[in-house]
């Protein structure tokens, strides 16, 4: 293996990464923002990309978690694509509360930022720093499932990156941070629905003697706030297609 050539490719691609910056307008962002909407909408879709959601929810919490000043134990996705993350530290008080609030509404928050990422030019980066996180939280897997679809999904997120076009990048990223967006309301909405008392509303009630339902709403705020900023981020590329009405 020519490993010189393979390291030159590889720093020219950083730089590429590093250096891209335009903003990449062409008419992708209506079908990669229909096509998200429809995979979470879709039963059989959504069970296949559901853990991308899932495994944001529960590194949210890991996130949260340690900027408080906990220690992030592990995480597992399940089969049936629920999660479950462990972070170690005081079982009461403001952090316990922080890190249990972060899991629903971070999905909302990295798909917004990753929408205007790619809607500037920056899919490339958005990519690369997917592709970073996916390999340092392998550390943390404890199932050997989990541990396969993390490797999965960062083999094709390195293809991507490696090999994308700026455009089918950064169609990639415009549905990846939709997915995210749409799919943050979809799990609130059937938690709030379904009361289900293991699920974080209810692990912060019997925590705070606050009603799941009001923690259900609180969690709501920030997601609305970030679905507004992945919307108004589209609005230069939708916009011409719509009249001028998101402006």
């Amino acid at each position: 293996m020519n490993w010189r050539g393979l390291l030159d490719a590889l720093l020219v691609r950083l730089g590429a990464t590093i250096g891209a910056g335009r903003p990449v307008v062409p008419g992708w962002p209506p079908g990669a923002l229909a096509l998200a909407v429809l995979s979470v909408l879709v039963p059989p879709v959504w069970r296949v990309i559901r853990p991308v959601v899932t495994l944001v929810h529960e590194l949210g919490h890991a996130g949260v978690g340690l900027l408080c000043g906990r220690r992030f134990s592990g995480f597992v996705i399940s089969p049936d694509m629920s999660g479950h993350t462990v972070t170690v530290g005081r079982r009461h008080g403001p952090a316990v509360v922080l890190t249990a609030v972060a899991g629903y509404p971070m999905p909302a928050l990295v798909g917004a930022a990753a929408i205007q990422a790619a809607v500037g030019g920056h899919a490339g980066a958005v990519l690369l720093a997917v592709l970073l996180i996916l390999l340092g939280v392998l550390v943390r897997v404890r199932s050997l499932f989990t541990m396969a679809w993390v490797v999965a999904l960062a083999a094709a997120v390195g293809a991507l990156w490696w090999s994308g076009t700026p455009r089918w990048s950064a169609a990639a990223v415009v549905w990846l941070g939709a997915v995210l967006v749409v799919g943050a309301w979809r799990h609130l909405v059937a938690v709030a629905v379904h009361g289900d008392r293991d699920q974080d509303p209810g692990a912060l009630a019997r925590l705070t003697g606050v009603p799941a339902a009001l923690w259900c709403l609180v969690m709501a705020v920030p997601v609305a706030a970030c679905s507004w900023w992945a919307w108004r981020a589209l609005a230069g590329p939708l916009g011409p297609l719509l009249g001028g009405a998101l402006r």
